[in-house]
Parts: C-alpha cells; sequence; structure tokens
C-alpha cells in the first residue's frame, strides 16, 4: 500500500464517530447496511454521516453499492488491512515487541472463534461484556 494512501487512511480513522462507523461495518461483511440504518445506529444526521462516509471512502476503508433505492455501505477489509500491514511492516519494521502485542491480540480473538464466538468486541466494552479466555499462550 502507498504511503498516502496509508495516511489518508489513518487520518480518517482518527475520528470517534469514523471509527464507531467502521466497528460497525466490519462485523457485517459484504452485507453492509444502508446509509439510514447507519445514521440511526449511530445517532448521525444525514449530512453528517455523509461527510464520514465519503472521508472513509476515499480513504479505502468502506465502500458503496446501490441496491435498489439504498445505498449500502460496507468494511473494505482488504483497505483496512493494508493499512495495518503497512504500519506493521513498513513504519513498525517487524518489531517483534510490537508483533508480540498483535500477537497476543489475534491469539484471543481466534480462540474465541475456535469456540464458536465470532462476535467482535470493542476494545472499550465493560469486562463483565467481555468473554473469559483462558489462553496458555497469553
Amino acid at each position: 500500500m502507498e504511503r498516502s494512501k496509508v495516511l489518508m487512511a489513518l487520518s480518517a480513522l482518527a475520528s470517534e464517530q469514523r471509527l464507531d462507523l467502521v466497528r460497525l461495518l466490519v462485523p457485517l461483511g459484504d452485507e453492509g447496511m444502508a446509509a439510514g440504518d447507519i445514521g440511526r445506529a449511530l445517532g448521525l444526521s444525514a449530512s453528517r454521516l455523509s461527510f464520514h462516509l465519503a472521508a472513509l471512502e476515499t480513504a479505502g476503508l468502506i465502500r458503496s453499492r446501490r441496491q435498489s433505492r439504498n445505498v449500502i455501505y460496507a468494511a473494505d477489509l482488504a483497505g483496512i488491512g493494508g493499512a495495518i500491514s503497512y504500519l506493521l511492516a513498513d513504519c513498525c519494521m517487524d518489531h517483534p515487541e510490537v508483533l508480540a502485542c498483535c500477537g497476543a491480540s489475534a491469539r484471543h480473538a481466534l480462540h474465541r472463534v475456535a469456540e464458536g464466538d465470532s462476535t467482535p468486541r470493542p476494545a472499550d466494552a465493560p469486562v463483565a461484556a467481555r468473554p473469559r479466555i483462558s489462553d496458555p499462550e497469553a
């Protein structure tokens, strides 16, 4: 991924509403969600939502498609992954301590999926809302 594209992606994610929007869309996969439903879910006015959607789409983090009279938005997982990959490989130069932090999170996510729980957990969810995970490698 090009440096300028990564900078656009990071800049686009530097907003609470946009980060919430991406977190809402990622679990939905390619199915995505209609713009009006996104606005209601996040409590954003149509003009505010349009502003945030445009920034994320321009940055390559989401994509849109027309379905009947609706515009459906979905996370662009390749774009999100490309930005993260750039940070890890190019900026952090695959530093072992950085990768170890990422590895622990990835192991926890894979462990949950293996146990049949593929529901993403928000980082700021109360501890009681998160499943207890006993991972010997963590």
